[in-house]
């Protein structure tokens, strides 16, 4: 990760503001000379964080009247949505959405990785549930969790179509971070590990709609887990 700069801190700054509730939706901005003199920090440098959050669609601009603070649901940088919506006590909104988008995705993925699979595919598909097990069985979480997600990634790239990869790898810290939440409970390992069997056998028949299916039941175990063992026990 590159060396963070003043406009990256100063965005940081504005969000927080933001979703603080310092300033609120369709709220106008200080005068950039006023944000300059609260920050600490020049005017060009608030031009410059102000280019990048109109960029993202979290203010935009009244011609003559100013710069203003826009809903969340018009947000469209990545980094910010999730901030927002985990924000204050939301933070199972983005576990929850990521299953979601996953399952989206991923369930597609699948019936064409049945079609198009070769056998480097299968290889590596095997290797990590391989991986997956051994460590489960020496507890090794972090272990766990890249063979978890690099399976996943085996299929979306047994699909034959780089966009989706794509869509994935910009939720790639997300995705990380809430399957470790998950996989540090054992019983949740365990179930991952059988239906990540399920998904591979599918996959390897050929069947696109079987595939899919097993691939729609891992979301499910995905989502059923995260409430029993994760959230339940929380609220």
């Amino acid at each position: 990760m590159g060396r963070r700069t003043l406009v990256d801190h100063l965005v940081d700054g504005l969000l927080d503001d933001i979703l603080d509730g310092r300033l609120k939706p369709h709220d106008a901005l200080p005068p950039e000379a006023d944000i300059a003199k609260t920050y600490e920090v020049s005017r060009l440098t608030v031009r410059e964080a102000l280019k990048v959050l109109r960029a993202q669609n979290i203010l935009y601009v009244k011609a003559g009247r100013g710069t203003f603070v826009n809903p969340t649901d018009n947000w469209t940088g990545l980094d910010a949505i999730i901030k927002a919506a985990s924000h204050g006590n939301a933070a199972d909104q983005v576990s929850r959405g990521l299953i979601e988008v996953r399952r989206m995705v991923e369930t597609g993925a699948a019936a064409l990785a049945a079609r198009r699979h070769t056998p480097e595919h299968a290889e590596e598909m095997r290797k990590f549930i391989a991986d997956m097990k051994r460590h489960h069985e020496s507890g090794d979480l972090d272990g766990f969790v890249l063979a978890d997600i690099a399976f996943h990634d085996t299929v979306l790239k047994a699909s034959g179509n780089p966009f989706v990869r794509a869509l994935l790898a910009q939720l790639g810290q997300s995705l990380y971070l809430a399957r470790r939440e998950t996989s540090a409970i054992k019983e949740i390992q365990r179930h991952a590990i059988a239906f990540h069997q399920r998904v591979l056998d599918s996959i390897l028949t050929g069947d696109s709609e079987l595939a899919r299916r097993a691939m729609d039941e891992h979301m499910d175990q995905t989502f059923e887990d995260y409430e029993r063992y994760v959230y339940g026990p929380k609220s």
